[in-house]
């Protein structure tokens, strides 16, 4: 099961609109869906290591206009639309004191959030509910995920083909990991707010 959703996955990689799934994915995980576009980007760079570049400042432009989005939620909709996706992902309660101490540190949670697998949602909405600077978001989200998909992207060009071969021999290992990772972001979260 696990190989066929792979192998499915790298087709739709080298699909003709995989850069328009890939950008709205990128968009759509900064402010609200919890997958990371990792998941595509990946496949799509061992598919097309040619066009690694390309497709990490793909994902950067998008991922940056989604966390665009994500602020603007946090900053005019958060009791419409903020609080219940807080809520959703268990991050309402605490997040009134985690508002308090945002801004002091607001600049080097945004840099961190965004070099990370962390939840950058959470990131996003928070920067607008607590109204961190416009311009000091954008360049922290700009240089945080620019770095973060660059970085992925130039390792998998460089060592493509043993990646992709440690990614098929373990494959349900590192699915596990994947899903490991993907669950203690969310449980951090629930500790630090």
């Amino acid at each position: 099961m696990l190989r066929k959703l792979y192998d499915w996955t790298m087709d739709l990689a080298r699909h003709r609109h995989a850069n328009w799934a890939l950008a709205a994915v990128s968009f759509i995980e900064s402010s609200v869906f919890p997958i990371p576009p990792d998941v595509i980007l990946i496949p799509m760079v061992l598919a097309q290591r040619h066009k690694a570049f390309l497709i990490a400042a793909i994902c950067t432009v998008a991922s940056v206009l989604g966390g665009l989005l994500g602020y603007m939620i946090g900053l005019y909709l958060f009791d419409a639309i903020g609080l219940p996706i807080l809520e959703f992902y268990g991050y309402g309660e605490k997040f009134a004191s985690f508002q308090e101490r945002y801004n002091e540190w607001g600049v080097w949670i945004v840099l961190i959030a965004g070099l990370t697998p962390f939840p950058y949602k959470v990131i996003t909405i928070a920067s607008g509910v607590t109204g961190l600077s416009l311009p000091v978001f954008l360049v922290a989200s700009i240089v945080a995920r620019g770095l973060r998909f660059t970085i992925v992207a130039a390792l998998l060009w460089r060592f493509g083909e043993p990646i992709r071969d440690f990614i098929e021999r373990y494959l349900g290992l590192l699915f596990i990991l994947f899903m490991v990772l993907l669950i203690g972001g969310f449980a951090l979260i629930k500790l630090v707010l």
